[in-house]
């Protein structure tokens, strides 16, 4: 049987540590994947003058199957999001941020397991229609959901809730003010919800949700939303279980999947061996999930849950002194 060949994009600033981190875990699990290795961000715009090189988007499409880890987009004009653009080119319109509590970490709740599914291609981030005023005094852009969008993403979250036995799917929405497009996509959702009557629904308003995710968290299963609530929700969730460090993200398409860490590429740390790779790791194992390889990506889980419970070599955002090879190691130990 031919390799599973992943495409692996290091990223800047503390990407290529925490990727690395990544991948010596997955061979030590055994996992038996050929890497090719594409630049895309800061490193890319050094090397190439592009912020994502043709050969980078012609492997990730051939190869279907990313890891990447965190990318700078500088700031300014002319320099559009490398998140975005992907999202759009390869059509990833499901985006899947999973947060799940590991005892030991600082985090203020303890037994946390919601599954946040974000629309990732319409709505606000959509870029359309975005205007300013030439005298600057006015700035507008416009959201745009379709039917076909919302009832593919609500489809998307059901069907991920009766693969992993969840109970509930919260439909979170703001169709009391904008009445149109949340509006939709609360319509469309509802029409999908009655075709899953296995699981229980429930609706709520973002600024609701968001107050209840703090206050009440184990209210919540799975969450599904339009881009802007779901892009907010996901890093809210985060906090719960202990920050981005500990949060790994999905992006899904029909034809092609990119894994990530969602956090920043904290250039500050880059190359001083202190980057927590928790986050990079859990994205490694949402890829094994994807690929079939349940039991691998349990092995890594339980062996990442069990450093950080015990503390022994833990970096320093997670309570440790140590850095991002040494924790590294003691995965591997335990696998």
């Amino acid at each position: 049987m031919a390799k599973q060949i992943i495409t692996v994009i290091k990223g800047d600033g503390i990407g290529p540590s925490i990727i690395d981190s990544a991948l010596e875990i997955l061979n030590a699990a055994g996992c038996d994947f050929e890497y090719e290795f594409v630049d895309a961000g800061l490193t890319a715009l050094e090397n190439t003058g592009e912020l994502l090189p043709q050969a980078t988007i012609d492997a990730i499409a051939k190869n279907k199957i990313t890891l990447k880890g965190p990318l700078t987009t500088p700031v300014g004009e002319g320099f559009t999001s490398i998140n975005v653009t992907l999202r759009k080119k390869f059509n990833l319109y499901a985006n899947v941020r999973p947060v799940v509590s590991f005892e030991g970490t600082k985090a203020r709740y303890e037994d946390i397991d919601i599954i946040t599914v974000r629309e990732n291609t319409q709505g606000m981030y959509s870029g359309l229609g975005q205007v300013v005023s030439e005298d600057g005094s006015e700035a507008e852009a416009m959201s745009k959901i379709t039917r076909e969008g919302a009832q593919k993403i609500a489809v998307f979250a059901y069907e991920l809730a009766r693969r992993e036995n969840r109970k509930k799917v919260t439909i979170v929405h703001k169709a009391n003010i904008l009445k149109s497009t949340s509006g939709l996509f609360l319509k469309v959702a509802r029409e999908v919800a009655a075709l899953y009557p296995d699981i229980e629904t429930a609706e709520m308003i973002v600024d609701a949700a968001c107050m209840k995710l703090v206050m009440t968290p184990e209210e919540f299963d799975v969450i599904v939303t339009t881009n802007l609530f779901g892009d907010i929700l996901s890093d809210l969730c985060a906090g719960l279980v202990g920050g981005l460090g500990m949060a790994p993200g999905a992006n899904i398409g029909e034809d092609a999947a990119i894994f990530e860490a969602v956090h920043g590429s904290a250039p500050d740390i880059a190359g001083k061996n202190l980057a927590n790779p928790t986050s990079v790791i859990l994205a490694s194992i949402q890829m094994l999930e994807h690929l079939g390889m349940g039991d691998t990506a349990e092995r890594i889980r339980n062996a990442v849950a069990d450093v950080i419970k015990t503390g022994d070599r833990t970096t320093r955002d997670l309570g440790g002194n140590h850095g991002t090879t040494d924790f590294t190691q003691a995965v591997i130990e335990r696998l």
